[in-house]
């Protein structure tokens, strides 16, 4: 399995914990009642879960897939679940809460936790 590959990307995050469920329908959770259930429903093209079918295309992987993801809490979940340090992730809540738009809220997160910080986090979990 190539690292940082989609397939890497999917292996890695069901070896995360997950988080709380809540319930179907609630903002940022559409067909799933976890975070870790929306990536992986979504980076499986095939699973049908998605409420839109992701691409797969050659030269996406999943550094491509952190940087265009619009769903903070997507992001947020992946990088508490990685072991992004709290504090980060704390002032990345807070720089999202600042922005009115998902992809600014995203973006945000990104800004302050970049993909080789995740990248490097997720490697505990191969």
């Amino acid at each position: 399995m190539k690292p940082e590959s989609i397939e890497w990307f999917i292996h890695v995050i069901r070896r995360l914990p997950s988080d709380d469920p809540v319930a179907k329908g609630h903002p940022g959770y559409n067909r799933y009642t976890t975070q870790k259930a929306h990536w992986l429903g979504w980076l499986d093209p095939n699973s049908g879960t998605g409420t839109y079918p992701r691409k797969d295309e050659a030269g996406r992987d999943a550094s491509f897939v952190y940087n265009h993801i619009v769903e903070p809490q997507m992001l947020l979940w992946l990088v508490r679940a990685a072991g992004i340090k709290e504090e980060l992730v704390q002032a990345a809540m807070q720089a999202a809460d600042s922005v009115p738009a998902m992809s600014s809220k995203s973006a945000a997160i990104r800004k302050l936790i970049p993909w080789p910080e995740v990248a490097s986090a997720l490697a505990k979990f191969e």
